[in-house]
């Protein structure tokens, strides 16, 4: 799975509606593959900074090329690189706590 794809169901709550479109049930609206990319569009990626502040992440940012969610940095080329290398580590980081969560449930 890309990092778009871990976003758009992770913190944007997208569902898959075919191998290239997303369907965001809270607008009722299909999103094809090529209408999101946070990687490349600052509009886009600032939809996952919205989102994540409503989950009460406090977005910052040093300049064009590093930003941070909390105490979760990245860097990138641009800052819709940034925002989205953020968001997948922050995503990262939270799927390895879970793992660690059912591995403590389990034993």
């Amino acid at each position: 799975m890309s990092k778009t794809d871990s976003i758009a169901r992770r913190i944007l709550g997208w569902k898959l509606n075919r191998w290239d479109r997303w369907y965001d049930y809270e607008k009722g609206v299909f999103i094809h593959d090529s209408e999101f990319q946070p990687e490349q569009n600052l509009c886009h990626a600032m939809l996952i900074v919205e989102r994540l502040e409503k989950f009460g992440y406090k977005f910052s940012n040093n300049g064009n090329s590093e930003v941070r969610f909390n105490n979760i940095s990245a860097t990138g080329d641009t800052l819709a690189e940034a925002i989205t290398n953020a968001a997948y580590n922050l995503i990262e980081l939270n799927s390895v706590e879970d793992t660690s969560d059912i591995w403590a449930q389990l034993c």
